[in-house]
């Protein structure tokens, strides 16, 4: 992290949360914050679900809600980036304030309800990039809080943004709509990813469907999901959500209720992976999520079974150029054990996480 860098994150801690983080899209859509631009090595190239990654880190679902920065976003290192979550309708979430910064423990708590500019929105801004771009770009796919029929949602979503983009993630699992972790139960699930599969066959192009869970589910439940996902084929996992555990924190903000991000998020949500990766015999792909704070805890994603990984929470204590400090971190770790590529090293640490 550069002085620049150092001085805009303690300008901006200074500021409400929400409004810190729209400052800094405004910042990165002006352009005047410095990108890295495309981050890689012979090792860090992967192939994961047929798309070509310069590097196995990704920024996770809502940072850029509304697709507002892809281009920039783009540039910052990442080896894949993907924006929402997204719902037909625009919807302005949950009542304010909404996200809390839990500074002691360096994490976050947000309860913002999928509040974003609906998917006419999030289309016309995709479709002006969706040739060209030096990274996969894929979206979170939202259900609108007062809708009648949540799964017709999904498929509404994915009928009108999923020609622009190259993947798209299925979001059951955010804990901050009423009801929404219900659709994890085993027919719920199936019925939601059967109707977006099928969706797909309607298109001209494959667009690979990932499934996101939460890390709060019982081994039972998870072994369910497992079951459901392989059985209907949905092409990877992304494991894991925010959490609804308040376990061992610190910070004046521990209660605010939400979902929970950062590192006390990490130990379990790579429990839930490595499981995952062993209930699905390591065939099932899988993206590992939740409390990556460092180029070791994203190596450890990809030693319990991650090909690839995500980050958001992390961005906001150490800044955007936390995203090539990681991708760096990985390539030395990987050349270090003698790997030759990040596919080498998945899953080969799992049993130490079970």
């Amino acid at each position: 992290m550069n002085l620049i860098e150092k001085l805009a994150l303690k300008a901006l801690h200074k500021v409400d949360p929400e409004r810190s983080h729209t400052l800094a899209l405004m910042a990165m859509k002006a352009g005047v914050v410095p990108m890295p631009g495309i981050v890689t090595s012979d090792r860090l190239k992967t192939t994961f679900c047929g798309m070509e990654m310069t590097n196995p880190v990704g920024l996770a679902a809502g940072y850029d809600k509304n697709a507002t920065v892809v281009d920039a976003l783009t540039q910052a290192g990442f080896g894949f980036v993907e924006v929402g979550a997204v719902t037909p309708r625009p919807q302005p979430g949950n009542p304010k304030p909404r996200l809390f910064r839990l500074t002691e423990d360096q994490a976050v708590i947000n309860r913002f309800g999928f509040n974003n500019e609906g998917m006419e929105a999030a289309a016309a801004r995709l479709t002006r990039r969706s040739r060209g771009r030096p990274v996969p770009v894929g979206l979170n796919l939202g259900a609108n809080k007062d809708s009648d029929d949540r799964a017709a949602d999904y498929v509404k979503v994915f009928n009108c943004c999923g020609p622009y983009v190259d993947f798209v993630t299925v979001n059951v699992s955010s804990p901050n709509t009423e009801k929404l972790r219900d659709l994890q139960g085993a027919d719920a699930l199936r019925g939601l990813l059967q109707g977006v599969l099928d969706a797909r066959k309607e298109h001209d192009k494959f667009t690979p469907i990932f499934l996101k869970i939460a890390p709060d589910l019982t081994d039972e439940e998870l072994a369910e999901v497992a079951g459901v996902a392989q059985e209907v084929k949905v092409d990877a996992v992304i494991a894991t959500n925010t959490t609804l555990s308040r376990e061992g924190l610190k910070s004046a903000h521990k209660d605010e209720a939400g979902g929970l991000s950062g590192p006390p998020l990490f130990e379990k949500s790579t429990r839930v992976l490595a499981r995952l990766s062993k209930l699905t015999d390591g065939q099932m792909p899988l993206i590992g999520v939740g409390g990556i704070a460092s180029a070791e805890d994203a190596y450890q994603k990809i030693l319990a079974g991650a090909s690839v990984v995500q980050l958001y929470s992390s961005l906001a204590y150490k800044g955007i150029s936390l995203v090539e400090d990681i991708a760096r971190g990985i390539d030395e770790r990987l050349e270090r054990d003698g790997f030759n590529s990040v596919a080498d090293a998945v899953g080969t640490g799992r049993e130490a996480w079970l």
